[in-house]
Formats: C-alpha cells, sequence, structure tokens
C-alpha cells in the first residue's frame, strides 16, 4: 500500500512539474495555487461531465446501481484514509491487501444484498 501511495504521489508530481513548465513557457507564471484552481477545476468538470452522463444512463436502468457505485466510491475513500491512518499512527500496518479485502467485503455483502433483494422482488 505504501509503495502505491508513493507511486501516485511520484505520477502526481510529475504532472504537476510539467503543468508548472508549461506554464511559465506560455509566459503564464502560474503560482501553485492558480495552477491546482485550473488543473482541479478541469478535471472535475471533466468527471462531473462523464459522471452526469453515466448516472443518467444508469437511472433509466436502475437508481440501485447509481446508490451501489456512490458508495463504493465512498468505502474506497474510507479504505484508503483507514490504511492512511495506520501508517501515521503505527497502529496496523498499511497493506494494500488490507484495502482490497476490505472492498471485497463491501462487495460481498452488496451481492447478498442484491440477492435477497431480487428474491423479494421475485416473490412479489
Amino acid at each position: 500500500m505504501k509503495e502505491m501511495i508513493i507511486l501516485l504521489a511520484e505520477i502526481v508530481n510529475m504532472f504537476h512539474d510539467l503543468f508548472l513548465r508549461l506554464s511559465q513557457s506560455f509566459g503564464w507564471n502560474l503560482t501553485d495555487k492558480e495552477l491546482h484552481f485550473w488543473i482541479i477545476g478541469i478535471l472535475g468538470i471533466i468527471g462531473l461531465i462523464f459522471v452526469d452522463i453515466l448516472f443518467h444512463a444508469l437511472a433509466k436502468w436502475s437508481i440501485t446501481a447509481i446508490s451501489f457505485l456512490f458508495t463504493l466510491s465512498m468505502v474506497l475513500v474510507f479504505v484508503l484514509a483507514v490504511e492512511i491512518q495506520q501508517k501515521i499512527t503505527g497502529r496496523g500496518a498499511m497493506e494494500f491487501n488490507d484495502a482490497a479485502i476490505s472492498v471485497l467485503g463491501f462487495l460481498a455483502f452488496c451481492v447478498g444484498y442484491f440477492l435477497i433483494k431480487m428474491i423479494v422482488k421475485w416473490v412479489r
């Protein structure tokens, strides 16, 4: 897990430096805060458009699908936060396998929930 976070941090730093150099080469001389404003703003709006299109399509099929994706994203953030907290406090090991098993637990319980929901729907 630690290695994965370090790798992601390196990738983010590489893009940060690239965008900073690009802004300087165009003569914009953006500060770090301005760079964050533009990059996160642009990435965020692209993400919003993608998610909006996806969720509108899913809404025609199933609200449960939207609920699942939203909850999955919350679980992923929570699992990452727990692993980081374990590293900071030294209470437990920060491992990718811990995170993977945590998400697998969520998915297993979701399968059970969906099966029960399907059975109830069939019975009705």
